[in-house]
């Protein structure tokens, strides 16, 4: 919380990135570390220091703009999934996960951990981030998941 650090859905681990906060012109650099966030609109969460270096501790949220400053020396191996929801109950993640590969094949559960641990359903393995999203538009055009399905990238096979 106390690093300047970020989550970001697609951006390899390890890339420093720039944020700055159109309202107020304070940028912040920062190294993803994390995978997020998982609210509809939203592009970045920073960790705690990293939103107040540019005044986001009171409003929470503000239109930013970002610049990637520096890539990892190596970048991990990955495929891109849709993520179709988030749960804290294990029992209510494993339903989707079923009905998801019923439907659409690979669906698996991610673990987050945190206080309260989160349960993510991730569907598909896509080679490619356009791969991904034409999952998704496949997902909500069918009616099986609210509009919430979003790509993400996955570190790890």
């Amino acid at each position: 919380m106390e690093q300047l650090t970020a989550a970001h859905r697609t951006l390899p681990f390890d890339t420093r990135v720039r944020v700055l906060n159109l309202a107020n012109n304070k940028a912040v650099e920062v190294r993803i570390t994390d995978r997020g966030p998982f609210v509809d609109g939203r592009i970045i969460d920073l960790s705690h220091a990293a939103a107040r270096a540019i005044d986001l501790i009171g409003p929470g949220t503000a239109m930013v703009r970002l610049e990637i400053v520096g890539a990892p020396a190596v970048v991990a191996p990955a495929f891109f999934a849709v993520q179709v929801g988030s749960f804290r109950d294990r029992r209510n993640a494993e339903r989707l996960r079923t009905e998801m590969e019923s439907r659409y094949g690979a669906a698996r559960l991610v673990e987050r951990q945190g206080n309260p641990m989160i349960w993510r359903v991730i569907v598909g393995r896509e080679q490619t981030q356009d791969g991904a999203a034409s999952l998704a538009n496949r997902i909500r055009q069918e009616g099986n998941e609210k509009s919430s399905a979003f790509v993400v990238r996955v570190d790890s096979v």
